[in-house]
């Protein structure tokens, strides 16, 4: 039976004033890992549910605010953890390395994907076959795998991420929808990787999507991808345009049967 979460039930029975998002850190199931769950605390009828797969950086305010963003939407989102320990990065060493551990041991990460999965269909208005996953950068790479595996997943959402792979998705494995957000300008998305993609999605078979946008470069909807890129000598740059293009796909994206 789905359960409304004590934190939800005592916000509405405090009868709080006008809607907001709310947010909960939580445990996964079965002691894979951890997340942060958000939802519009006036919520009442039934939506999607979209796991928030983070950079490379790990479950920082970017990932946070992103599925705030989706919160807001009227969905009902949850930030996972990846990384073993929830670290959290402030320098691309460590980012890197982090990265490499959790691509080490994808086993885990699947774990952790299902377990998201299923605390979002324990969600009161959270419609069991309207379960979605999005990916920013070393995330946009995860959730790809995660179709390529044959989750059972309404769709997934990579952006700025990496696009190659090892396992190619095969026809009848997925019966989700996949979109993909790119930059033409970002050197760690060449063009060979999304013609790639194309090809493999087209054989595939799958409802597929692709948005490629003329001189973004990587980290495209991070606002303080500038920042970063400035500091650590990195090819990062927000770009508004795509972001909000992107982001107005995402919804269709999820709203779309």
């Amino acid at each position: 039976m789905k359960r409304l979460t004590a934190f939800l039930c005592l916000l509405l029975c405090a009868g709080g004033a006008g809607a907001e998002v709310i947010e909960q850190d939580i445990k996964l199931p079965g002691g894979a890992g951890n997340g942060v769950l958000f939802m519009d605390d006036d919520l009442d009828r039934m939506t999607a549910g979209v796991i928030v797969v983070h950079e490379w950086w790990g479950l920082n305010d970017y990932a946070r605010n992103r599925a705030r963003l989706l919160a807001k939407e009227g969905y009902v989102a949850l930030a996972v953890n990846l990384y073993e320990q929830g670290q959290v990065a402030s320098h691309p060493k460590d980012a890197k390395t982090f990265m490499a551990q959790a691509q080490a041991n994808p086993e885990r990460t699947t774990a952790r994907i299902n377990a998201a999965k299923t605390l979002l269909r324990q969600q009161q208005y959270v419609d069991d076959d309207r379960v979605f996953a999005v990916g920013y950068c070393f995330g946009g790479g995860v959730v790809l795998e995660q179709a390529r595996q044959g989750n059972d997943l309404a769709g997934v959402a990579s952006f700025h991420g990496p696009l190659g792979t090892e396992q190619p998705l095969q026809s009848g494995t997925f019966q989700g929808k996949v979109l993909v957000a790119t930059g033409q300008a970002d050197p760690m998305v060449p063009a060979e990787q999304v013609s790639a993609l194309v090809q493999e999605m087209t054989a595939a078979g799958v409802e597929f999507q692709l948005l490629s946008f003329p001189g973004a470069q990587h980290g495209f909807t991070n606002p303080r991808a500038d920042q970063l890129g400035q500091r650590f000598e990195m090819p990062l740059a927000y770009d508004g345009h795509a972001d909000d293009i992107s982001w107005g796909a995402l919804k269709d994206f999820i709203d779309t049967p």
